[in-house]
């Protein structure tokens, strides 16, 4: 059953960007077949379809690139990209609705990218016990990691470890606190 919710939300997030998008069929969902995605994929461009995603070489010599390999596109605040956690409802492994987009770039760009390689850190607030929390932190990086291959990535690319409650990113006793230790990081490991 929650399976089943899980999908509904991944196919209902589709409906919704979908609409926005410019790209063909083949590109937009998060639930092509894995097969197909591999033997249909674009790699003229090395981000969104409409290229504002570009790769280091098309950028010219004079463009900065960090000591992973990453692009500005890391840098811009406007960008998807930029964004490199990824956000989780209380007691849940279910992605946010808001951060479907910046999974769809992140996979984007490794797809184009296939000399890269990512870590998903689980994480969650201390709540519950030390063992439940290294799990939900594992379930959350592997939602991650499902869609991200749903959407064509090389499953070599990618990495799962969770930390549980162990690395909070804040420290209080709050909510406001709990709602930012609940996350993902997406950590570029460079080429």
């Amino acid at each position: 059953m929650r399976l089943n919710k899980e999908v509904f939300a991944i196919a209902l997030s589709i409906m919704i960007l979908s609409g926005c998008s410019s790209t063909d069929e083949k590109d937009s969902g998060l639930l092509d077949d894995v097969s197909a995605v591999d033997n249909e994929k674009d790699t003229s461009t090395s981000g969104y379809s409409d290229g504002s995603l570009l790769s280091g070489e098309e950028f010219g010599s004079n463009v900065t690139i960090d000591a992973r390999g990453l692009g500005p596109e890391f840098s811009d605040p406007t960008n998807p990209l930029s964004k490199g956690v990824i956000y989780f409802m209380y007691d849940s492994s279910q992605v946010r609705q808001d951060f479907i987009p910046v999974i769809a770039a992140h996979s984007k760009y490794l797809q184009s990218h296939p000399s890269q390689h990512i870590i998903l850190e689980g994480h969650a607030d201390e709540r519950g016990s030390r063992e439940y929390n290294i799990a939900l932190g594992e379930q959350r990086a592997k939602s991650i990691f499902r869609m991200m291959k749903m959407q064509g990535v090389n499953s070599n690319q990618l990495e799962i470890v969770s930390y549980g409650e162990e690395k909070p990113e804040a420290e209080g006793m709050d909510e406001a606190s709990w709602q930012q230790n609940r996350r993902v990081e997406v950590d570029y490991q460079g080429r």
